[in-house]
């Protein structure tokens, strides 16, 4: 830690940050790995601002009645003070170093942030296998290829875990005889990755690359070169592309039951999906909401039977059979009604609600490699058994990979397959 980061408790705040002329707050929690992603990038940019702009660090644990009085409800969370005002945005979860240098640079004048920019030093790293994408696939992987002694990293645009750390439960994964917690099992997989020496970069932004000279640029100051590198990015959620979707999005429509359930207590709502994904986080749903409407395109459901016999016993789930949504409305504070068409009719009608979840499947993530892989008629890469990839030297592992079935077990398969292939070729290189 460099000596120009400050830290310190609620007695000291005034005097030490609204009393300052430029200062950055870091709210940080213990055992918390958004916290430990953005340490290495506040130190950084300390040793960068710190001539110009304080840094601090407050314990939010320790300091709770502080917290809540800036609304800091989460850590890691960022606040940026000019002579004791509020500006610039709040930062909070997966912080990414641009967006701290946009708040830092709006502190400053335009001269003095040419002078900091001109002093950033580039920085280049070898390794043996680069992994990009931290989900079950990616952090497998790494698990075997940093046990196999090589050299490993993995970079993800987002934190470790992959998109199973959203889910409420994961009733089907081997080695749990009860339902494990979604970010429990993605911190389990996450910690032996680090034992085992996976170095990671989380949070980051991936500002150039080329798979076929092996090298990616992160944040760009960091410039990777690998000798393999294996491509793991995983799914997100697809969405319907339905009136009023795009403009709700965290305004009433959700995609995540864990993130936004606890928002909706003793409330209406309307769930669009039948599969595992809709009916698993339904049941979590009304935990909290009073009654919840599950709104489907087929005439049964797609969730596995043990799942739709649950969801049929739960006195608050009603069903909604061949129906699809057609626009979403908002007329107070969150989306309060869902127009949706019979399709064996085509009439249509109104449905008032609280709020939206959306559960209709996964889209690959291949935004950062778009014309780069031979894909399917789906969109998904096609990989061989070995799940290598039509570049050299270049793999494909988990959701994103063409194949039949998708689950956090295949994810981890493909991880293993991929990362043993990769290392045995490392190794008879080596031995050549």
């Amino acid at each position: 830690m460099t000596d120009r980061i400050m830290y310190i408790d609620e007695s000291r705040f005034k005097h030490e940050v609204l009393d300052a002329e430029r200062v950055v707050v870091d709210f940080y929690s213990t055992e918390c790995p958004p916290c430990e992603a953005l340490g290495s990038k506040f130190e950084s940019l300390s040793t960068l601002y710190g001539g110009d702009v304080k840094f601090v660090k407050i314990f939010r644990q320790e300091n709770r009645a502080l917290a809540e009085k800036l609304d800091v409800t989460s850590s890691p969370t960022l606040l940026f003070y000019r002579n004791g005002e509020r500006t610039g945005d709040t930062l909070s979860g997966g912080i990414r170093r641009a967006d701290i240098v946009r708040n830092l640079n709006g502190l400053l004048n335009e001269r003095r942030v040419t002078e900091i920019e001109s002093a950033v030093k580039k920085v280049n790293t070898d390794v043996d296998v680069v992994i990009m994408g931290g989900g079950p696939a990616g952090l497998t992987a790494g698990i075997y290829a940093a046990q196999a002694l090589h050299r490993t990293m993995v970079i993800d645009t987002r934190l470790p875990g992959g998109w199973v750390s959203t889910s409420h439960q994961v009733s089907n994964y081997p080695g749990f005889s009860e339902p494990v917690q979604g970010f429990m099992l993605s911190h389990h997989m996450f910690a032996q990755a680090k034992a085992a020496g996976v170095e990671f970069r989380p949070a980051v932004d991936v500002t150039d690359m080329s798979l076929e000279e092996k090298r990616i640029v992160i944040d760009g100051i960091e410039t990777v070169r690998a000798k393999k590198i294996i491509v793991a990015t995983g799914s997100s959620p697809k969405q319907l592309g339905v009136k009023g979707e795009r403009d709700y999005k965290g305004k009433g429509i959700s995609y995540c039951a864990t993130c936004d359930a606890k928002y909706y207590e003793g409330k209406h709502v309307v769930v669009i999906g039948g599969g595992n994904s809709a009916i698993e986080e339904s049941l979590f749903i009304t935990r909290f909401a009073e009654k919840l409407t599950v709104i489907h395109q087929f005439a049964e459901l797609q969730a596995n039977r043990m799942l739709q016999e649950r969801a049929e016993a739960n006195k608050k789930i009603s069903f909604i059979f061949e129906h699809e949504p057609r626009e979403f409305k908002r007329n107070g504070t969150g989306v309060d009604e869902v127009v949706i068409e019979d399709l064996r009719t085509g009439k249509r009608r109104s449905i008032s609600c609280d709020g939206v979840f959306i559960f209709a499947g996964m889209r690959p993530n291949l935004d950062l490699f778009e014309g780069m892989f031979e894909l399917d008629e789906f969109g998904y890469v096609v990989t061989d058994d070995h799940m290598r990839t039509s570049i050299p030297d270049v793999f494909v592992a988990g959701d994103l990979r063409s194949k039949s079935f998708r689950q956090i077990t295949t994810a981890v398969a493909d991880g293993t397959i991929a990362a043993i292939t990769a290392g045995r070729e490392l190794e008879r290189t080596a031995a050549a």
